[in-house]
């Protein structure tokens, strides 16, 4: 199918989908049974839980795929744990933390409910035009099989979309010769992205780097000496989304307007549960 779908639909869809994924990096949950496997830094296990569909791969595949992590963090970290835990154990380790996390976060209630089975439905019927070529994440992922029960079907699916979006995602970083900091420090101007605490304390940066990565902005036009994107940096920021839309369009255009309308309002009120439940920390975005 591919029916004309309303302005930002494709950012819009993803925006509520995104987040069902990311609810297991800040679940306890995922550092419990990683830690039952003798990973006990939390870096590691989310190293180790995002890239095992890819194998035991090295720093460098991590480092390049995930994109704005320190390298030197990533080397601390992998291909070490690959010795602790084989990327098997870590995936099942993950989908059992996904099952514990989603029970918690959405209630068994809204799970048994028709709705979620409906939802995962939906964002499995729009991973069907998903392309693997030059997005490594998504297609290691895509190789792993459908869970049965709809809470982690949908959950599966909602990492399918996430990560083909987020691989061309950093095709469009690169043309926009933004570097990891640079598209981190971009990224937090516009108020969406994540805040500097959050930056320092999970992406291995330091305080003079992320500050040498302003000073590059600074120099190119694209941020004030307050911070704050110019009018340069905030039409460079939306040029990049416009990009990451455009080349994110396929699934949403298989699935339809009538079927991304009812998969966002099914994933908006699972996602709104799962923020009133407390699944993400209230600073972790810039505002």
């Amino acid at each position: 199918m591919t029916t004309s779908l309303p302005e930002r639909a494709v950012r819009r869809c993803h925006n509520v989908i995104n987040p069902l994924h990311a609810t297991i990096y800040f679940s306890p949950d995922l550092q419990q049974e990683m830690t039952a496997l003798g990973v006990d830094n939390p870096r590691a296990a989310y190293f180790a839980s995002r890239s095992a569909a890819m194998g035991a791969v090295g720093a460098g595949v991590v480092a390049a795929a995930f994109y704005n992590f320190s390298p030197g963090l990533v080397a601390r970290h992998v291909p070490a744990v690959w010795e602790t835990a084989s990327p098997e154990a870590v995936l099942a380790a993950r989908l059992r933390a996904v099952d514990t996390t989603l029970r918690r976060v959405l209630g068994e209630e809204a799970l048994a409910a028709g709705e979620t089975a409906e939802a995962a439905r939906l964002a499995l019927r729009a991973t069907e035009a998903c392309a693997p070529h030059a997005r490594p994440l998504y297609a290691a992922h895509a190789d792993l099989p459908v869970p049965e029960e709809p809470h982690l079907a949908l959950w599966h699916a909602a990492t399918l979309l996430r990560e083909h979006r987020g691989d061309g995602h950093l095709a469009v970083l690169l043309r926009a010769e933004l570097d990891p900091l640079e598209a981190l420090v971009t990224h937090s101007a516009t108020g969406k992205g994540m805040s500097r605490k959050w930056i320092l304390a999970t992406r291995g940066w330091s305080e003079e780097e992320l500050d040498a990565a302003r000073g590059r902005l600074c120099e190119r036009g694209l941020l004030g000496p307050d911070g704050e994107l110019t009018e340069a940096g905030t039409a460079l920021r939306r040029e990049v989304e416009e990009e990451t839309d455009r080349l994110d369009r396929a699934p949403y255009e298989h699935l339809g307007a009538e079927g991304v309308g009812r998969l966002m309002e099914l994933a908006g009120a699972l996602l709104t549960r799962a923020q009133e439940a407390g699944a993400f920390p209230r600073d972790l975005i810039s505002r």
